[in-house]
């Protein structure tokens, strides 16, 4: 039997099959990387070895030391790193380690998308024809490249017009190079407005093969998922097509003699037609919806498949409806930028229940940070996965925006508010979800802050007062008067504040005898006030009714400010009441949205270059990103070159357009 293992990976993942482990009575051992040191799942392992280099966790000798080392004698992969690697399978097994995953071919098999559309089509599973790059043409538009050895949106990219084929195809091959090592890409038709469809399998050594459950996954963001849930919208209105896509799930499985946990892909479109995309030989970072919806642990079930216990004849039926949201560190309304750097508090007070199972509706938490976490350059800005169970599908979406809206989170920009509107929409509480979500319904406007102008002008408010509060608690005479009291009235004192949506509010307020006035508010009386915590009535000069109290907690780290309420969460910037001039950017400067390197550099100083033309290209989590001149002029200025690190902030050109300063 298994007794001790070894997680080869980090955050979220490690962290998920640690509870089960914990639960079965396994030991459990953790890697981590320098940057990780301090991170949740290395806490929380019995045993934990550290890693040389950022790139640790790619490091398969490293690993399988690590596992020697510390006792273990099994490797769970978790998803991403080396997970459908089959060197790294063979290695593991060669080491005399038990791998908990499918058998060394069937990784290779499904290791190039090349050719496992080729076995798959031998097997009678649905497949795109794959195209030549250097055979497309224009009737074939649009198309999409994709890495043969990719996964997770990585050298992907959309191309609608021949004449950006070349550059296009050239970009996903440096992409690929760098997440997988391996350029080799290729197309396939490009379906715009298609449903991305997928289906849990599990399969023992004695010929029992599941097809668990499906999952529809087509909310995207740079081919990369972002909502998932089960069952399917598509495939609960489409009669029969569960039974091919399990048939056909089935048959992915046979054809490479699969064993353990793994999900083959389908894109499908309304008819319910459906075409092979790809397997994954691993457990998927949606699993939870699976779970929840079958009542199955699957990391349970992948540790007794790899001891070589035998499956039930079939699997428990779905019940109910589960939906996850990907929290992730990023900028929707930046083109996804990833954000880096401090998670000073991160709480889902709904949740009821981490990494495990649910027998009742509720919020399931699966998170890789903590307080006090670091969201790094090196890996995936992805936070934590926030997870709905209930009897139906518009039970799960409200209790999952509900769930996400009251989540404590201050540090980092998210996607938060984006995850919220699309779970509100009426497109997506209709079903009708595709990969086309964004393009459809507008990313400008569902990347919106789901707290409007008036709201966050209320947290403004509460900030000041709270602000107010702590300098009277803090000072050291006076302390029983507030700031800013005179025996007669004075004037409002003043504090300014940004939102992270570019609103400024400017907060002028006074203290009385009959309590507090705040400048063009008459609505608004204050209740109590301490450091932390502000209740104000809103309303207040209105008689009808009864009066209605809100409260708002309020938290600070330095110039930064959260103000959460029931309405949701506020990020506020203080603004010093004398700012310092030397602080303000020349006009035109290009400063890096986040840390990374600089993979070239497109122009020189002194060049012409026009509006939205792209100057830098920064690599950044293993994705390329493009800084654009703002406007038409000359660079008047280029301080960094290819293979520069850069901090975010850094000023890495100016374009000088004539306009003033």
């Amino acid at each position: 039997m298994i007794t001790r293992v070894l997680v080869a990976n980090r955050g979220e993942i490690a962290r998920r099959v640690f509870a089960t482990c914990r639960r079965l009575g396994v030991g459990t051992v953790a890697v981590y990387t320098d940057p990780d040191a301090d991170a949740p799942h290395v806490a929380e392992a019995d045993a934990r070895v550290r890693l040389e280099g950022t790139r640790g966790y790619l490091d398969a000798a490293q690993l399988i030391a690590a596992a020697t080392a510390a006792g273990a004698d099994a490797i769970h992969p978790g998803y991403g790193f080396l997970s459908e690697n089959a060197d790294f399978a063979a290695a593991v097994q060669e080491a005399g380690l038990t791998w908990i995953g499918p058998p060394v071919a069937a990784v290779a098999a499904m290791g190039s998308k090349i050719e496992a559309k080729k076995i798959m089509a031998a097997a009678g599973v649905p497949v795109l024809d794959e195209l030549d790059p250097d055979t497309v043409t224009a009737d074939m538009l649009p198309v999409l490249i994709k890495a043969s050895a990719g996964g997770g949106g990585r050298g992907m990219r959309v191309v609608r017009d021949v004449s950006e084929l070349p550059a296009q195809v050239e970009a996903a091959r440096r992409e690929a190079q760098s997440a997988f090592g391996d350029p080799t890409v290729f197309c396939e038709r490009y379906l715009d407005a298609g449903h991305h469809v997928e289906v849990q399998v599990m399969a023992d050594a004695h010929g029992t093969v599941w097809a668990v459950g499906e999952r529809e996954c087509s909310i995207q963001r740079r081919h990369q998922k972002i909502i998932e849930e089960a069952p399917s919208p598509l495939v609960e209105r489409v009669a029969g097509m569960r039974d091919k896509l399990f048939e056909a799930a089935r048959l992915a499985a046979t054809a490479i003699g699969y064993t353990g946990a793994g999900t083959v892909e389908f894109m499908a479109d309304d008819s319910g037609a459906f075409f092979f995309l790809e397997m994954n030989t691993r457990l998927q970072v949606e699993h939870p919806v699976t779970e929840l919806t079958s009542g199955l642990d699957l990391v349970e079930l992948q540790l007794a498949v790899a001891d070589g216990a035998p499956l039930d004849p079939a699997p428990p039926g779905s019940r109910g409806v589960s939906i996850e949201a990907r929290l992730y560190a990023e900028d929707p309304a930046k083109n996804w930028q990833p954000q880096a750097g401090p998670v000073h508090h991160f709480d889902v007070p709904t949740a009821v229940t981490r990494f495990g199972p649910m027998d009742r509706s509720g919020v399931r938490l699966d998170a890789g940070v903590g307080d006090g976490s670091v969201i790094s350059v090196f890996y995936d800005p992805m936070i934590a996965k926030v997870i709905s169970y209930a009897p139906t599908r518009r039970q799960a979406a409200a209790m999952l925006a509900d769930a996400l809206t009251r989540t404590r989170l201050h540090g980092v920009r998210t996607n938060r508010d984006l995850l919220v509107n699309v779970l509100r929409h009426p497109a997506f509480l209709a079903g009708d979800t595709d990969t086309a979500f964004f393009d459809t319904h507008g990313l400008p406007q569902l990347a919106t802050a789901v707290v409007d102008a008036d709201a966050a002008a209320l947290s403004a408010v509460a900030a000041a007062l709270a602000d107010a509060a702590h300098n009277r608690t803090t000072a050291t005479v006076f302390r029983a008067a507030p700031s800013g009291w005179r025996n007669l009235a004075s004037g409002f004192q003043t504090k300014c504040y940004d939102d992270a949506d570019g609103r400024r509010h400017e907060v002028r307020y006074r203290f009385t005898r009959a309590g507090v006035t705040i400048e063009g508010r008459d609505d608004v009386a204050l209740v109590s006030a301490t450091p932390d915590r502000v209740v104000l009535t809103v309303g207040a000069q209105r008689r009808e009714g009864p009066r209605v109290d809100r409260p708002y907690d309020v938290t600070r780290y330095g110039d930064a400010v959260f103000v959460d309420s029931p309405s949701g969460a506020v990020h506020l910037t203080a603004l010093p009441r004398f700012p310092d001039p030397d602080s303000a950017l020349a006009h035109g400067s290009l400063v890096a949205p986040m840390p990374g390197s600089v993979l070239r550099v497109g122009a020189a100083v002194g060049d012409a270059v026009s509006a939205g033309q792209p100057l830098i290209w920064l690599e950044a989590m293993k994705m390329e990103h493009t800084i654009a001149a703002p406007a038409d002029g000359l660079v008047a200025e280029l301080n960094v070159t290819a293979g520069q690190q850069v901090e975010v902030g850094a000023v890495l050109a100016r374009v000088d357009s004539g306009e003033g300063e």
